[in-house]
């Protein structure tokens, strides 16, 4: 298109893939019209296609799962169509359809085996050998059709088919996902697979309640039909094509739960889910009006059915133009606080958009130094603020602010969630998007932020005095060194927060940012000063938010060169527990992970570990159902390092007594090794 600017670029991209996502409406109403021949009904569910406020939003920014939700209800009314009108064509043309569809995501194979169970299906209840022959040759011309559709149009398959073909399978089944996530207020690493409420959870607390009682509704119905006349249900196109719509949610909601898919950022990778959702809701307001006799009744359903599409359309415009973050009236909204609790609500970080416009608009002659995650966010903004947008990592040059030098790499604009959990605490220069009122995301201005509290805590005595000095500023702890040097800013640090009542441990509320430690008694965490300070004037500073329970004493200080080698020669003279890619030790209340020959590979690998107590009830609330503790970490979380080309990690074990440790590394394609033994106290 001769598209230069990278704003015009994402703007076109963004349009493109709303046209494609609208395109699936259009085919929705021709499917609907189809089934009841009905045009209200028809108009009504492709406006409820439409309107879904979480769908819509991503229809512009999410280039891979809302084109596949289109290209999902293309599909089906190809499908439909095909089996309607029995040619040798028409399931050509659903062939080359479902190709593409698998082609968008590996999933689409959901509906090229539903085409061939449902020939199957029609083989089987053949009356003669012209329709058994006719049943043969549209299936094959479907899937002749549906594999070269999708050879033709994936290049990557062109050298080696079937081991191109198995490695996206593999890569369907165990998708690395490498972060937590937030459901039900409990934080869920991916390699462990969702629990089973997740996906209907999420569909039920992201989609407008009216389209769920819907489709409940033509679910329903479909089944009660099924089960009275199934013979006749199997041979009538538009009830079989009903119940393959209600076979598809149930079906992929077990295979998540079974296969232990990396479903999670919400429902998003599920999205195509939605459309036989739509189509089971037009089917059950297409019962409601055949069951219920009489002009009035039915003008009733219409009418409720136009209030579901004017809540939907309100939605809508009152999260704009953050609908992805749309909660329906299901979950609980009590308070802002209470929602951003128990899931995560702008995990796409669509305010980023507008949280750096806000630094720019009140910074109109500063270069911004920029660290931490921007992505295409920069790419959308006019061409004179993008070049006042620096990224932290280049050049030397210095801007002063205020009488304060900074160096890019030394000024950090980031995201305050990290620590604050949502930004409660009012922070001088913070700029915050909100959501329901509900503070999600904040860009700090590092003058107000960290120079100030640069400031204030030289106006104190230091709590300790080492290589940095400690300071307390109100809930935060201020580190400050005169004279910081590049060794200084890449130091590793760590806090060890003890509260002062033990018995309660921790409270519920202090999640997984540093680490489960409800068990250890104390809540611990790592940092450097690359992404907790800035570097001002010379002087390193960085700050560290303390939990708001009572606190009885801190223990804080900074790693060593050579702290992962004086821990690996406290267990070099012991025998290990297990043997595996790497050798286990104890040492104390704590295993310390060493491998002689390390690569960059085993430094950045994964790890778990399964701790099970000799007594779950010791276990906290939310490990109980597993019957373990479940520990997630890497070499460098723990602090871990290479020593003499050897990788070493220490993690601490919880105080409880303990009957047997699991452990082992994951990979991409799952877990590279495991190991199991017995740990009594």
């Amino acid at each position: 298109l001769g598209l230069e600017d990278s704003r015009d670029v994402f703007l076109a991209r963004h349009l493109l893939t709303h046209l494609f996502f609208l395109a699936g409406g259009v085919f929705c109403y021709l499917l609907v019209l189809r089934l009841f021949n009905n045009r209200l009904l028809a108009l009504i569910a492709t406006v409820l296609f439409l309107l879904h406020p979480r769908i819509y939003a991503h229809s512009f920014f999410n280039s891979k799962d809302a084109p596949f939700l289109a290209a999902f209800m293309i599909a089906l009314y190809l499908l439909q169509r095909a089996f309607r009108r029995e040619t040798l064509g028409s399931f050509l043309l659903c062939g080359v359809g479902v190709g593409l569809l698998v082609n968008l995501r590996v999933m689409g194979l959901l509906l090229f085996a539903a085409v061939l169970a449902l020939r199957a299906l029609d083989l089987a209840l053949a009356s003669g050998r012209e329709e058994r022959r006719r049943v043969l040759r549209t299936g094959g011309a479907f899937a002749l059709a549906a594999v070269l559709a999708y050879y033709a149009s994936l290049p990557i398959l062109w050298t080696d088919p079937a081991g191109r073909f198995v490695d996206l399978l593999s890569v369907l089944s165990t998708h690395p996902v490498e972060y937590h996530y937030l459901f039900r207020g409990e934080w869920l690493y991916a390699p462990n697979g969702p629990p089973p409420a997740y996906v209907p959870v999420w569909v039920g607390i992201t989609t407008p309640p009216a389209t769920l009682l819907l489709a409940a509704t033509g679910a329903l119905a479909l089944a009660w039909r099924g089960l009275r006349r199934p013979r006749e249900a199997l041979r009538d196109n538009p009830t079989r094509f009903g119940l393959l719509l209600v076979a598809i949610p149930v079906v992929m909601a077990v295979a998540v739960v079974a296969l232990e898919n990396n479903v999670y950022s919400g429902w998003r990778y599920l999205y195509f889910l939605y459309a036989p959702l739509l189509l089971l809701a037009a089917f059950g307001l297409y019962w409601l009006t055949r069951a219920l006799r009489g002009r009035w009744p039915r003008a009733g359903v219409y009418a409720l059915a136009g209030a579901a599409l004017a809540v939907a359309a309100v939605s809508l415009v009152r999260v704009h133009p953050l609908a992805d973050s749309y909660f329906s009236l299901l979950v609980d909204r009590a308070t802002p606080e209470r929602l951003a609790s128990r899931y995560s609500v702008d995990y796409w970080h669509q305010s980023y958009r507008r949280l750096v416009g806000n630094v720019l608009d009140d910074h109109p002659s500063a270069t911004l130094f920029l660290r931490g995650p921007l992505g295409v966010i920069r790419d959308m903004l006019p061409a004179d603020d993008r070049e006042r947008i620096v990224p932290a990592a280049t050049g030397e040059s210095a801007v002063r602010l205020d009488g304060v030098e900074f160096r890019s790499g030394d000024v950090n604009l980031y995201r305050l969630p990290r620590f604050f959990g949502g930004c409660p605490h009012a922070v001088p220069g913070t700029y915050a998007v909100s959501v329901y009122g509900s503070t999600v995301e904040c860009v700090v201005d590092p003058v107000a932020w960290f120079g100030g509290l640069r400031r204030e805590a030289l106006a104190t005595d230091p709590l300790s005095r080492s290589r940095f000095d400690a300071h307390r500023v109100g809930n935060l702890m201020v580190y400050v060194r005169d004279g910081c040097s590049r060794e200084d800013m890449d130091a590793r640090s760590f806090l060890r927060v003890y509260p002062v009542d033990p018995g309660d441990r921790l409270p519920d509320h202090v999640r997984e940012f540093f680490g489960h430690r409800r068990a250890f008694g104390f809540e611990k965490g790592g940092f450097d000063f690359v992404h907790y300070g800035a570097r001002i004037d010379g002087d390193c500073v960085a700050v560290v938010p303390l939990p708001d329970y009572p606190i009885a004493h801190i223990e804080t200080g900074q790693y060593t060169p050579d702290w992962a080698g004086a821990a690996r020669r406290a267990v070099a003279g012991a025998e290990p527990l297990a043997r595996a890619r790497f050798d286990l030790y104890r040492d104390g209340r704590t295993l310390t992970y060493v491998r002689g020959d390390c690569s960059a590979e085993d430094a950045d690998a994964r790890f778990f570990l399964h701790v099970h107590p000799a007594d779950a009830a010791n276990l906290p609330e939310r490990r109980k159902r597993h019957g373990f503790d479940n520990l997630n970490f890497s070499l460098r979380q723990q602090g871990g390092r290479t020593d003499d080309g050897a990788c070493v990690a220490v993690v601490h074990l919880p105080a409880y007594p303990i009957a047997r440790v699991e452990t082992g590394q994951h990979d991409g394609a799952g877990r590279r090794w495991t190991a199991e033994f017995a740990l009594p106290r």
